[in-house]
């Protein structure tokens, strides 16, 4: 069996990613960046005492707490934590980060009621950019660069050029399937070509282990193959999750949480129609149909 227990990476000196294994529903990564002097959080948890392990995890490796840190998009189990680390901390994000995040609430509480998530203040971030932005830490230069309606509509991605490290968010699911309902198909595959331009040689999905660029071509692969299967299913007029059911996973059988499959077709169904990058799906039926493919049972929060 896989370990459990969070742990941490050390990137190159002051860089470290904090990863939550196994990387499922919930069990995000996160990292910081430091001189001694003042440290950069990228995303926390999706519980209060997740949060507060990682504080811990900044702490035991020798560095100051966060004066700034970065959600890279609006999802919960990215920033239910920020309360942790506030007021010391300024949160930033991208413009749709906050306006998502505020609009989202306690959706996590209302997706797993069951799950203890703590004394969960929702904390957007206060300083919020539209393209990109540059923050240093000490001498290291952190760029902040919006790829686009991806995964969600206001997603970030965390880039230290000089150290060849970059922080997906969930651009990448190492391991994991990608999830795109809240975000863009299409704009999916365009921020995988940003992230080649970066030529970051170590990659910190936003789930699952650390990696390398070859993520980039495993996750555009299961993309493609989604393109494939929605435009195929669409023509015969075929369900997203009728699509999905009948649907050969093949070598993507092995990623974690395939149920998103249908989520994903969902996204790419309303693309085919014509529908904006990004605007809004029906949650109740993306998730219902989630259910269905996961053996009729709701999937599981695992944090």
């Amino acid at each position: 069996m896989p370990a459990t227990d969070p742990y941490t990476v050390r990137l190159a000196p002051g860089v470290y990613a904090y990863v939550q294994p196994d990387g499922g529903w919930c069990l995000n990564n996160a990292g910081f960046i430091s001189d001694g002097e003042s440290t950069l959080l990228v995303d926390t948890a999706a519980t209060e005492q997740r949060a507060r392990l990682l504080r811990e995890a900044i702490l035991t490796a020798g560095v100051p707490l966060p004066r700034t840190l970065v959600n890279t998009h609006h999802h919960g189990d990215h920033t239910y934590g920020n309360g942790v680390f506030v007021p010391e901390a300024v949160v930033i994000g991208h413009d749709s980060c906050r306006g998502e995040q505020i609009a989202a609430g306690h959706q996590l509480h209302l997706m797993w009621p069951g799950t203890d998530f703590g004394d969960i203040r929702i904390t957007a971030p206060t300083v919020t950019y539209n393209d990109r932005l540059t923050v240093w830490v000490g001498e290291t230069e952190v760029r902040v660069i919006h790829p686009g309606a991806a995964h969600t509509i206001g997603d970030s991605v965390v880039h230290l050029p000089e150290r060849g490290i970059v922080f997906t968010g969930d651009l990448i699911f190492q391991g994991g399937t990608p999830f795109v309902p809240m975000g863009s198909l299409s704009g999916s595959l365009r921020a995988l070509e940003l992230l080649r331009s970066l030529d970051a040689t170590v990659v910190v999905p936003g789930h699952g282990p650390v990696t390398d660029p070859s993520a980039y071509d495993a996750t555009e692969s299961y993309l493609r193959y989604v393109t494939e299967l929605a435009q195929e299913g669409h023509t015969k007029g075929l369900s997203p999750l009728e699509a999905a059911r009948q649907a050969d996973l093949g070598e993507f059988a092995r990623l974690r949480e395939s149920e998103r499959l249908v989520a994903n077709l969902h996204r790419a169904y309303a693309e085919l129609d014509g529908e904006p990058e990004g605007s809004p799906l029906d949650p109740v039926a993306v998730f219902t149909d989630m259910a269905v493919m996961n053996g009729g049972v709701p999937v599981a929060c695992h944090a």
